[in-house]
């Protein structure tokens, strides 16, 4: 019963979703700032919730049309019934979530909105926090590189993967070893000609950290891929590249990492391989078609 009376009454919150990845950026300024904060929201005038979201009164009223309901009031009340429902539920059940902000009460269709809401404003926070000069930079290396070497753990070995791949198929020789070990003996035997990626959303790897110690203190040029700026990892990179830190909070998984970081990753990589392989068009394209034709085999027809 309280689950189905939950459900009736995230309403307001499933509508702000459902709309998410249409609204223009002001707007959406405002529905990144109600999930944010919806205990403040329940109290406070359109002004001031205006002034909070840097945008214009006026665009408030319509941010209210735009998810389907009558009148500001209704959606303070609301955003008020969401969150007494949260108080009634008490300390005996504590939050818990398994992807960001999924929780046991969401439907398949706001887990969908949820979901695609998160990656796509990673996505962007990503791109507005990457250095241009930085990636050129990164680039650059990459075409010094006689060989680039990946290290990462965990849910960054996808980002990794990608890296090689993509890469690869662009003539670039690459390594990566998924075991913690294999990483550190590569780091010390790499020279100075070669360049290593290393990848961790907190940056606080111990592996990927130390592997970039290692070659950087044997002269090969280090990226760090990450979402922390005073991460000990940016203190070995020569080149950091940062990924944005969008979450709904530590207790928002119990995983004890961002669900969506690796799609952040990813960018970052396909942004490297990209930045190379326009620099190298001609080059690229012969190596692509190189590797399709010993890879159109292995594929059923």
């Amino acid at each position: 019963m309280l689950d189905e009376i939950h459900s009736q009454r995230q309403d307001v919150f499933k509508l702000i979703y459902k709309k998410m990845s249409y609204l223009n950026p002001a707007l959406r300024r405002i529905a990144d700032y109600i999930l944010a904060n919806p205990a403040e929201c329940k109290n406070i005038t359109t002004k001031e919730l205006a002034a909070a979201c840097q945008v214009a009164e006026s665009s408030i009223t319509r941010f209210v049309r735009e998810i389907g309901l009558g009148s500001y009031q209704e959606l303070k009340l609301g955003i008020a019934e969401s969150l007494t429902l949260s108080d009634a539920k008490g300390a005996a059940a504590e939050d818990k979530y398994v992807y960001e902000d999924i929780s046991r009460y969401d439907d398949t269709d706001i887990i969908l909105d949820k979901i695609l809401h998160r990656n796509v404003t990673s996505l962007i926070e990503t791109r507005r926090l990457l250095n241009v000069e930085q990636l050129e930079r990164a680039a650059q290396a990459i075409e010094r590189a006689d060989t680039i070497v990946f290290s990462s753990m965990g849910s960054s070995n996808a980002a990794a993967m990608s890296g090689v791949i993509r890469f690869t198929r662009a003539g670039k020789k690459c390594l990566f070893f998924h075991d913690q070990s294999s990483q550190l003996m590569t780091a010390a035997i790499i020279g100075q000609r070669d360049l290593m990626i290393g990848i961790s959303n907190s940056g606080r790897s111990k592996t990927v950290v130390e592997s970039l110690r290692i070659a950087k203190a044997k002269g090969a040029v280090t990226i760090g891929i990450t979402s922390y700026e005073d991460s000990p990892l940016v203190k070995y990179s020569d080149i950091p590249l940062f990924t944005s830190t969008k979450s709904t909070g530590k207790e928002s998984a119990l995983y004890w990492e961002s669900s969506t970081s690796k799609t952040a990753q990813i960018l970052v990589l396909d942004a490297l391989y990209a930045c190379y392989a326009a620099k190298h068009f001609d080059e690229t394209i012969e190596y692509l078609g190189e590797t399709f034709n010993v890879l159109k085999n292995s594929r059923e027809k």
